[in-house]
């Protein structure tokens, strides 16, 4: 990477960095029993499972196939998609404050994200920081996931970012990873502290 190229844009990941997520905060609703809890989650409704969603599947498919192979559990299966707002109880501490102090700092913002094409538009409703941003690639809409290159040079291209000219800042390593093979200056994500930390205090944007 170029050393006098100097980011001056921030591209994010969503879930588990400015959101969190977790089926478990819908289904803790619906099966009272702690070990019922974690079969279903280890079992059925799996993060692997949910993967196809922001991989472009359609939730009427996935459900139904789970439906086939877990018939006692169908009502169940069936609330995912109609409550799946539920498996996001809020914004990760202090980011919706760091996005708002770069986007008031005249910091241009973009997202990457695995993210279903049908749950994002009902998600954005009620994430009102997102009309902070220029653009966000959801994986779902392109079929195209993290930490696949494509998704990563699509995004550069819609953005309009040549190499290391943003910080990409994703809680998973690979997809650090592969952000960083494209052109980006990856930062791996722990908390608000440690990312405003980087942005503001170090080479990014000090």
């Amino acid at each position: 990477m170029p050393t006098d190229v100097k980011p001056s844009a921030v591209v994010f990941d969503v879930g588990h960095v400015l959101y969190d997520w977790d089926p478990r905060y819908l289904y803790a609703k619906l099966i009272a029993d702690p070990a019922r809890l974690d079969w279903f989650l280890a079992n059925v409704v799996t993060r692997e499972w949910h993967f196809q969603h922001d991989a472009g599947r359609p939730f009427a498919e996935t459900s139904a196939a789970l439906i086939a192979q877990f018939p006692d559990c169908a009502e169940l299966i069936a609330a995912y998609g109609p409550r799946w707002l539920e498996t996001i109880p809020g914004s990760i501490p202090g980011m919706i404050e760091l996005v708002e102090d770069l986007d008031a700092a005249g910091v241009p913002l973009y997202a990457i994200t695995n993210f279903s094409a049908e749950f994002w538009p009902r998600f954005v409703r009620t994430a009102p920081v997102f009309a902070r941003f220029r653009d966000v690639v959801v994986s779902g809409d392109e079929r195209l996931t993290k930490p696949d290159p494509r998704i990563y040079a699509l995004a550069m291209r819609r953005f309009g970012l040549a190499t290391g000219e943003a910080v990409f800042i994703d809680d998973r390593p690979e997809n650090v990873e592969g952000g960083a093979a494209a052109g980006l200056v990856g930062h791996v994500f722990i908390d608000a502290a440690n990312a405003r930390t980087f942005l503001f205090g170090c080479r990014a944007f000090g």
